[in-house]
């Protein structure tokens, strides 16, 4: 099976969480085209991606770079955009304006739209009214995939047999998907039915928002935002153990503590989307379509992650 990674770009915006500058612009000009030379083929962005005034900055930033994109290579990388359930947007025509937004920034490249998360918890309707409005578009010739995100296992049952009612089949699932995931055991049935159903599996947050890249041996100080700084204090001893293991095994194989995490994304058939601002980090995790864990790494790992004293917060979208 053919490994495959994606790039997230949920950075590519956001000041709150990730420090964006849009003086940085030409560093993501210079990650995206890294990332084509390496044999990334998956961009993951959202309409939502950008903080206040700079919503919609991701998409703006990927449409202007695929102009300058050449058509061979442009016609190799799948476009994946998630659109916000956002209250306001209700009903069969309620996902009409921002498709054709995201439509317009991504420089008419998009092939796959996702639900951003489910609504199932407070609105179970609007979901499937939007559903229905995504059918419809491509039932008026819009060529895309359908995908989900923040979705449990019980509503995407559901949810693939709504679509297959519409005769649409479900392309993608994307779940938060890691050594310090919450809810393993519910992520690994959400798994297990897309493996049933032949449907891609996105794992995103491979890295923990960059927890699992500490090196536990070293006092790092990095210019972080506010919120990124406490979240690392306050998951640096809990993760100890973890991260200790993580390093063994990069040591041992020669790489870092990242490729070893997203290696064990890669190791159960998931599809890692990893955050990437910089050429270096392109660079660094292209080295794991060269190698593999083995069954012990794996095996030592997982034991690890389940004992772990901490885990990642819940995401209080994510559907049951």
């Amino acid at each position: 099976m053919k490994k495959r990674i994606g790039i997230g770009t949920w950075s590519w915006g956001n000041k709150l969480f990730w420090n964006y500058k849009s003086a940085n612009d030409d560093d993501l000009r210079e990650t995206y085209n890294e990332t084509l030379q390496r044999g990334f083929d998956l961009i993951d962005t959202a309409d939502s991606y950008g903080t206040g005034k700079l919503q919609g900055r991701s998409e703006s930033l990927i449409g202007k770079f695929l102009k300058e994109t050449p058509s061979a290579q442009k016609k190799r990388i799948q476009v994946a955009t998630k659109l916000a359930p956002y209250p306001w947007r209700i009903g069969e025509k309620g996902f009409n304006k921002p498709f054709f937004k995201s439509l317009e920034r991504l420089n008419n490249k998009l092939d796959i739209v996702q639900l951003h998360w489910s609504t199932a918890k407070y609105n179970p309707w609007q979901e499937l009214g939007l559903l229905n409005n995504l059918c419809d578009l491509k039932d008026q010739g819009f060529d895309f995939k359908i995908g989900l995100s923040n979705i449990g296992p019980q509503r995407l049952t559901k949810l693939i047999n709504f679509l297959a009612k519409r005769e649409k089949s479900l392309n993608s699932v994307q779940i938060q998907f890691s050594l310090l995931a919450p809810d393993l055991k519910k992520q690994y049935q959400v798994k297990k039915i897309c493996e049933e159903n032949n449907i891609d599996l996105f794992a995103y947050s491979p890295l923990s928002f960059g927890i699992l890249c500490i090196d536990p041996d070293k006092e790092e100080k990095k210019e972080n935002s506010f919120i990124r700084n406490a979240l690392f204090e306050n998951f640096k001893k809990p993760t100890y153990e973890l991260r200790r293991c993580l390093k063994k095994i990069a040591n041992q194989r020669s790489v870092s503590q990242a490729q070893v995490a997203i290696n064990w994304c890669c190791y159960q058939g998931t599809i890692p989307l990893v955050g990437m601002r910089k050429k270096s980090q392109v660079i660094d995790v292209s080295n794991v379509f060269k190698w593999n864990l083995n069954k012990d790494e794996f095996t030592i790992l997982q034991d690890i992650s389940k004992n772990c004293l901490k885990k990642m917060p819940k995401n209080p979208f994510s559907s049951i």
